[in-house]
């Protein structure tokens, strides 16, 4: 079967790999319809690395993926306690953590001291056509959601775990800074939760406008440092909670900046020289709350009732779609961040030239 392997910084290759094996007790196997390029995709595909996680053999990337199920395996009971059975169409969780270490039984997966991730080293992911998964890390899709949007569901869920951990109220103000998707998607989940005012800094215009689109009042960085704009507007006073949402560096401190005393900084992104940058003495004189987001937990089928609902728009944030075997062309694309991108999906098996 086809698949896209990253062989060191930069090298994708799409090549011919063996067929998965037959599913066994709790599992399937699913042929993988779309497949969303994360921002940590883009981290590995740069360096072979994401933080101190080395790339060290061949490795498929993908863990935003939607697909159908082609067989299951015996009790095959899907993440809502129900049997799957070949058809079925599911988004799936990445995540696949043991369930019985210290983290699990805390109600913390996403921490699981023996996690496995679908394109984490040294855990393959879901750029092929079939990929074998456990059958509760799946969600049935609605026929309202389609194979994009059932992709997106994944970094939705990131979202909404983020913007639980700040501890929101209604009313409080907020910051994102960097209007890639998962900021993009933050601010629609602040937004239902009722934050007001929201701000939203980014350097791309495009990405800025499509904030404005959805909500946020824009912070064009041409204007001067976002968190000075972002005093101006709220009389010197700051924000409540501000997210990092991009590739953190600079954007930690600018978090800190725009946000109150005693106010709450979530930080998102991942670091590209995996750092944490922050001057001490902007946390400690305003006696900030630091939070740092991992991925997400329990939050899959609230991510599915939000998209049925129409709560939550993911399809304007899909700004570009390529056939598996185009998927390198996607990266570099993606990396360089050009012609208006905002998420690229990669359609597998789709037909498209």
């Amino acid at each position: 079967m086809l698949s896209v392997r990253l062989h060191g910084p930069r090298d994708l290759r799409v090549e011919e790999i063996p067929e998965p094996d037959s599913p066994g007790p709790g599992e399937v196997l699913l042929a993988v319809r779309a497949v969303g390029i994360c921002g940590s995709d883009l981290h590995t595909y740069r360096d072979a690395r994401i933080g101190d996680t080395l790339v060290q053999e061949p490795l498929i990337l993908g863990h935003e993926f939607a697909g159908v199920v082609e067989l299951a395996g015996p009790d095959a009971v899907d993440g809502l306690g129900q049997l799957l059975r070949p058809g079925i169409r599911v988004a799936v969780d990445p995540a696949q953590p043991c369930g019985r270490c210290e983290m699990c039984e805390d109600g913390n997966p996403n921490l699981c001291l023996h996690l496995h991730f679908c394109g984490h080293p040294p855990d393959n992911g879901a750029l092929r056509e079939r990929i074998l998964v456990p059958a509760r890390t799946c969600f049935p899709v609605p026929d309202q959601i389609d194979d994009a949007a059932a992709a997106m569901l994944e970094p939705l869920g990131v979202a909404i775990h983020a913007v639980n951990l700040s501890r929101l109220r209604v009313k409080d103000s907020v910051s994102i800074h960097g209007a890639g998707p998962i900021g993009l998607l933050l601010l629609q989940i602040a937004k239902l939760a009722g934050a007001e005012p929201l701000y939203v800094s980014e350097n791309l215009p495009w990405r800025l406008w499509l904030a404005a689109r959805l909500g946020a009042t824009p912070i064009d960085q041409s204007g001067g440092p976002p968190a000075g704009q972002i005093h101006n507007k709220t009389q010197g006073r700051g924000v409540d909670v501000a997210f990092e949402c991009g590739w953190a560096g600079t954007l930690v401190q600018e978090a800190a900046e725009a946000v109150r005393y005693g106010g709450r900084v979530v930080l998102v992104g991942i670091p590209e020289d995996d750092r944490l940058t922050l001057k001490h003495s902007t946390a400690r004189r305003k006696g900030l709350t630091l939070v740092v987001s991992r991925r997400m937990k329990h939050t899959f089928p609230w991510a599915m009732e939000l998209v049925e609902r129409g709560r939550v728009d993911v399809q304007s944030l899909i700004s570009h779609r390529y056939p598996l075997a185009r998927a390198p062309e996607a990266f570099a694309l993606n990396e360089k961040y050009q012609n208006e991108v905002v998420k690229v999906i990669v359609e597998v098996g789709s037909g498209h030239p």
